[in-house]
């Protein structure tokens, strides 16, 4: 670790003790004191006490500016207004029945109009609704073999825990990539059941699905994968996966837990293609959890007792189909979208700028509501690209933010920024003028090319 790294941390263990005396004491009872993996950082987890806008505040009082926004699913912000006042007004009436909720009927035919889809089942998290929509696949297809892209996250269940993050020596051939488990626990057998292939290469992708010709049930794909900082498609790569499905007779699932809220009508509107299966979370409720599973023509016609599986007595709660609603009718309306997208172009303009003039090797990715900076030698097109990535520089930008009130992003070179409906051109001019106060504790290896534009 470089001097500059460890400095910063420390400077962010000397702000924030209680953060490290809860992180002792919750680790007594929860391994690495959090109850998510990507949670924990060194040298210990950042303990939150509340937010509220765009603010963020920890257990020792320090105030942030908060980019990060609940891993994309606060495009609202924190306690947006609306949301406050749907979930108030709901919890005097109940948190869960058992039974349907009477509103839910609205809620479906807003989703399934928004995003183009016939119908919709209702879940809890990603994690449900992308193995349910495996599941689906599976069912409605006869066939057992799913195929999803190197680096790309879709939830951590067995069927596609498979080719996530993996390090080069177990990862194979980059245009062949391994069906590498990315955990303990998962049967062999299911792995060699979920094909992985490189994101951005069309022609790698259909030799691999080519191979399963009558076996392979679906390839999943988020349209802008989110997991390996923001990488966005190739002209021309969904439609050519839209294609390649049709002529195997596979269904197309988008996974839209993270993109759905950013655009106006889903990142499928976004690639320019009609999925058969659609996932949905995170912000579509703005922070309440809630998913969904939205399906084209007849895909959910079989789902129902003795008949594929999909149940959860949290399912359709009215405290998330009451968010839902307040997203929906007040919070992800076009207009606000439009906003932020405009306040997202000046960010990563502005991040352009000053890292081209401090002659920072980096390049800015960015489109919508979000986007990062990958301190690499060349841009990120898919995993093997994000491999090349300075893991240190990205921490080390992290923790100088962090340490002077900034949340400029997820944690990690592997995620992004999200511009919430609540951020202002202050909070875009305040985050930049952060960035040029340590643009020039960036420096590394010089890299060919300028700052990509890469909007």
């Amino acid at each position: 670790m470089n001097a500059s790294l460890v400095a910063a941390e420390e400077e962010f263990r000397r702000r924030t003790p209680k953060s490290a005396a809860l992180f002792e004491a919750a680790s007594r009872r929860t391994p690495l004191g959090v109850h998510s993996n990507y949670r924990y950082v060194s040298p210990h987890p950042l303990y939150i006490a509340r937010a509220r806008g765009v603010t963020i505040w920890d257990a020792d009082g320090n105030d942030y500016l908060d980019f990060n926004m609940g891993f994309g699913s606060l495009q609202s912000g924190h306690a947006h207004p609306k949301l406050v006042e749907a979930l108030g007004r709901q919890l005097e009436d109940g948190s869960v029945y058992g039974y349907e909720w009477e509103r839910t009927p609205e809620v479906a035919e807003r989703i399934c109009r928004r995003f183009g889809m016939e119908k919709v089942r209702f879940s809890t998290t990603g994690l449900k609704a992308t193995h349910h929509a495996v599941r689906i696949a599976r069912a409605v297809s006869r066939r057992s073999y799913v195929l999803k892209f190197e680096g790309s996250y879709h939830g951590s269940h067995d069927s596609l825990l498979v080719g996530v993050k993996p390090r080069a020596e177990v990862a194979g051939p980059a245009e062949r990539p391994a069906s590498a488990p990315a955990s303990p626990g998962i049967p062999r057998e299911l792995t060699e059941r979920t094909l992985v292939a490189p994101f951005n290469d069309l022609e790698a992708t259909r030799r691999i699905a080519r191979e399963h010709r009558g076996e392979l049930a679906a390839i999943i794909a988020e349209p802008i994968p989110m997991n390996m900082g923001f990488v966005l498609p190739e002209p021309g790569f969904f439609p050519g996966l839209r294609e390649l499905c049709d002529e195997l007779g596979a269904l197309l699932i988008l996974d839209e837990i993270k993109t759905g809220a950013k655009y106006p009508h889903g990142g499928a509107a976004r690639v320019g293609v009609r999925p058969d299966l659609m996932t949905l979370g995170k912000s579509i409720a703005c922070g309440v959890p809630m998913s969904a599973v939205a399906a084209g023509p007849g895909l959910l016609d079989e789902v129902g007792p003795r008949k594929i599986a999909h149940a959860g007595t949290y399912n359709s709660n009215p405290m998330a189909m009451a968010a839902c609603l307040a997203s929906l009718d007040h919070i992800l309306t076009d207009e606000a979208l439009e906003r932020s997208a405009t306040l997202n172009a000046r960010l990563a303009r502005g991040y352009r700028e000053i890292l081209g003039e401090a002659h920072v090797a980096a390049y800015v990715s960015a489109d919508g509501v979000s986007g990062t900076v990958t301190f690499a030698n060349r841009p990120v097109r898919n995993w093997r690209d994000f491999l090349t990535v300075d893991g240190e520089r990205s921490m080390l930008y992290y923790y100088l933010c962090l340490n002077r009130g900034l949340i400029p992003s997820g944690t990690g070179a592997d995620e992004q920024w999200t511009l919430s409906v609540q951020h202002s051109e202050k909070d875009v001019d305040e985050h930049l003028r952060t960035l040029s106060e340590i643009a020039s504790s960036l420096k590394g290896a010089p890299v060919a090319g300028e700052i990509e534009e890469s909007v």
